[in-house]
């Protein structure tokens, strides 16, 4: 560029490319003839970012701390090990700035770090791995990129320059969703964003035509800045394979992707290449098709973290890598309705996935009608934009609920006991996913009680799996209906049998949504002899 601009201004003329032959060496070899330093961009950035982190580690640590060039030391060892083995593209963690895999690599080296056999044990200086430096010279480089970033957005804020990161506030949404015409309850919202916060997997359940489509879509619309970070695809009864969502290799032109038209495929590129924005995929009526004969690569590499293949040649065709990797920043939410043209889902997608379901009440129903108007969607568009990194931020927290922790293990010790005479008990991932999504409630809403926080998860956690015979599930369905409520003398009759019980009472019922739900699945039984948590 140099050179092109001083032939400008001399010559009247710019150099280009072709002046050299095409070869971009000539150029760099003539600035060094003329004793023209060149440094490589990803080498001054590494340098820069190590000197920085030496300065504010040693900034923040005690004056009588020694652990400063241990930092340095163990992130140099581990950058090596890393790069051999796979686990960054970079030589040097200090090259690296995306918060989120320096997480996901201080989660693996705290499990591995005293283990002899591990590929970052270091023979020659094992008290590093020992006395736990490696992932404590993670842990501290992570805060460290984190205070840069806050430190670049204040810098920002002084010079007027427009912030586009703000503290994600539900009640925004809440707010928008009445402007523009749609009408849910505060729980329901709450329920629906926690859940996107503790897995990136959503399945909105129900009747037809109460929203669910157009929750997922105003969300959406209000917390993305372009239309491109999402895509509402209606999923084809035609779906046998991957195809519709991944595309294919082209078997008579091998240099060929064929992309999918819906650009499913382009959006999850899109969304590894902007790791700091949320993305968000809709299938609409998820279960006109087999969902496990379209979504499988996807129900895999979300616990394995493996990549998808896509072609078998190690390079990039019509900008598809051959393999990619679920992005972390993708959300899928998947929309059902239950009839006799859809597929039921099999447990091991619901095990998965958080199961919201879609109802409407009288009190909602009388609310819609008295203030019924024209939906005005084009309200909502981009109003939450400012947050989406705030968003993705707080789903990166895998925390565990902390408070009322052994009321919350007694009552899924007790479920755990009942549904595992129906096969429909719960693992170690169903567990832990509870724990977080109990903790992402109290994030939003502080103020919701702990009966009402445990009363969702066995809503959408542990009941969707439920169904089978009359025979098989009705004696199940009333025990789990006493531990509902205070007083558990003949649930049958008392609640079960009757058309007027009212479920909001507090002072008789611990978990209003789960025991309506079980009063109409043990009635679906004895009428229909068979029930479900879709159909009932």
């Amino acid at each position: 560029m140099v050179l092109s601009l001083a032939n400008e201004a001399k010559m009247k003329r710019k150099l280009t490319l072709e002046d050299f032959g095409n070869n971009v060496e000539i150029p760099f070899k003539i600035l060094r003839d003329h004793d023209f330093e060149i440094k490589n961009k990803s080498v001054v950035e590494n340098h820069n970012n190590k000197e920085q982190f030496k300065k504010w580690v040693l900034d923040n640590l005690t004056e009588k701390s020694g652990a400063g060039p241990a930092y340095i030391t163990s992130i140099e060892w581990l950058s090596n090990r890393f790069y051999e083995n796979g686990k960054i593209s970079k030589k040097s963690i200090f090259e690296i700035e995306d918060v989120e895999l320096i997480t996901e690599l201080h989660s693996e080296v705290k499990n591995i770090q005293r283990d002899k056999t591990s590929y970052i044990y270091n023979k020659d200086a094992p008290s590093y791995g020992e006395r736990y430096f490696y992932s404590a010279s993670l842990s501290k480089y992570k805060e460290f990129l984190l205070t840069k970033n806050n430190t670049q957005l204040q810098e920002q804020e002084i010079a007027g320059i427009a912030v586009t990161n703000k503290k994600f506030k539900l009640n925004s949404f809440s707010e928008q969703l009445d402007h523009s015409g749609l009408v849910y309850s505060r729980q329901l919202i709450t329920r629906f964003t926690s859940s996107l916060l503790t897995k990136p997997f959503v399945i909105l359940t129900g009747l037809s035509g109460s929203g669910k489509t157009k929750l997922a879509q105003a969300f959406v619309q209000w917390i993305c800045q372009d239309d491109n970070q999402y895509r509402i695809v209606p999923v084809g009864a035609d779906w046998t394979n991957r195809e519709p969502l991944l595309g294919y290799p082209n078997a008579l032109n091998p240099k060929e992707y064929v992309k999918p038209e819906n650009k499913v495929l382009d959006l999850m590129i899109k969304a590894q290449s902007n790791p700091e924005l949320p993305f968000f995929l809709i299938l609409d009526e998820m279960n006109l098709s087999h969902v496990e004969r379209y979504f499988a690569d996807f129900l895999s590499v979300m616990e394995s973290n493996e990549e998808i293949p896509l072609h078998a040649e190690d390079k990039v065709e019509n900008g598809v890598p051959s393999n990619i990797k679920l992005p972390s920043n993708l959300f899928i939410i998947g929309t059902v309705n239950i009839d006799e043209t859809t597929n039921m889902f099999s447990p091991k997608v619901l095990d998965r996935a958080n199961t919201i379901e879609f109802r409407v009440n009288d009190t909602e129903m009388e609310s819609f009608l008295n203030t019924m108007q024209e939906l005005n969607m084009e309200a909502l568009y981009q109003k939450g934009a400012t947050m989406a990194q705030d968003f993705l931020k707080l789903s990166y927290n895998k925390s565990f609920a902390t408070e009322d922790v052994d009321d919350i293990n007694e009552t899924l010790l007790m479920f755990f006991g009942e549904l595992k005479k129906t096969g429909a008990e719960f693992g170690y991932r169903t567990a832990s996913e509870i724990m977080r999504l109990i903790h992402q409630l109290h994030v939003l809403d502080n103020s919701m009680s702990t009966d009402d926080k445990i009363d969702i998860v066995i809503m959408q956690k542990l009941l969707p799996k439920l169904h089978g015979s009359r025979r098989k599930l009705c004696p199940v369905l009333e025990t789990l209906g006493g531990f509902c409520v205070n007083n558990k003398e003949n649930i049958v009759k008392n609640i079960f049998g009757k058309d007027d019980f009212d479920f909001s009472n507090k002072e008789e019922v611990l978990y209003p949504l789960s025991l309506e739900k079980i009063s109409r699945m043990y009635n679906g039984a004895i009428d229909n002899g068979f029930t479900s948590f879709a159909e009932a």
